[in-house]
């Protein structure tokens, strides 16, 4: 699936996430409505729930379990409402539009354990993934937001996405990584955001001219899923593009304070 995101630039408050115990968000305004009714239905989808209290939630949340896998599931708090705010700048979008009152009908998924940073998806990103699912079914949601990646995507998109993977074995790069073009003294660039909670980086590449955003997302999401499948890049390299002629070298950089790794992306075309 392949979808133009709708990123905004980033600034100054556009400051990294860190990947520890990543979230999802869904907007479901038609979710059941009583306690009563999500543990029956938790219950009748094998998920064995328990009613337990969550750290800032004011009303009980849900411990789920698939295969090895435990989640949590309940109302947002603030403080994942403020991160999700999709009126501020540091914000992603990938064809997502908000009800005005999203915030009032916004549920958490999240796993318990911290277990998460810098591995590669596996079995239990795939579990992950088809509790997602799951939920997406139960509640109906029409949005989901990624935290890692501070990403708004279409909820039924992240399901179709996940229906490929389970067929290709390809993440939804997409939901899960936001493209960001930041404006410098030196010309415009783009960098990836959340790339770093699977592969322990992030991309950044300056813009080469007559190129577009659309371009080079077409080529950072690529190589954003082979270092999600892989993992971090280890020493410099040089490969082909993406066409006949373009080369992309590829150069690990260390992070700085609380910036993560990175890998400068530089394209060229043979002329």
């Amino acid at each position: 699936m392949e979808a133009e995101p709708n990123n905004m630039d980033a600034d100054s408050r556009d400051a990294p996430i860190p990947p520890e115990r990543p979230f999802a968000l869904l907007v479901a305004p038609a979710a059941p409505s009583s306690v009563e009714a999500l543990e029956t239905a938790f219950r009748h989808m094998g998920l064995r729930p328990e009613i337990v209290a969550a750290a800032g939630a004011d009303t009980p949340c849900f411990r789920l379990h698939l295969g090895a896998l435990q989640v949590l599931v309940g109302r947002a708090v603030a403080a994942q409402l403020a991160l999700a705010d999709p009126d501020d700048r540091a914000t992603s979008r990938l064809g997502a539009v908000l009800p005005g009152g999203w915030r009032e009908d916004c549920w958490f998924v999240c796993r318990e354990d911290e277990a998460w940073a810098g591995a590669v998806p596996g079995a239990s990103f795939e579990e992950f993934c088809r509790l997602l699912v799951l939920s997406i079914d139960l509640f109906a949601a029409r949005q989901l937001f990624w935290s890692p990646a501070r990403l708004w995507s279409d909820a039924a998109q992240f399901r179709g996405a996940i229906a490929e993977m389970q067929v290709s074995g390809m993440p939804p790069v997409l939901h899960l990584v936001a493209f960001r073009r930041r404006d410098g003294g030196a010309g415009e660039r783009v960098t990836t955001r959340g790339l770093v909670a699977f592969a322990g980086q992030e991309l950044e590449a300056m813009m080469p001219p007559g190129w577009d955003m659309a371009a080079m997302v077409k080529r950072l999401a690529r190589l954003a899923l082979d270092m999600v499948l892989n993992g971090p890049l280890m020493r410099a390299q040089q490969a082909p593009g993406l066409h006949s002629g373009e080369w992309v070298a590829l150069t690990p950089q260390r992070g700085d304070g609380d910036r993560p790794a990175t890998v400068r992306v530089e394209f060229s075309v043979d002329r």
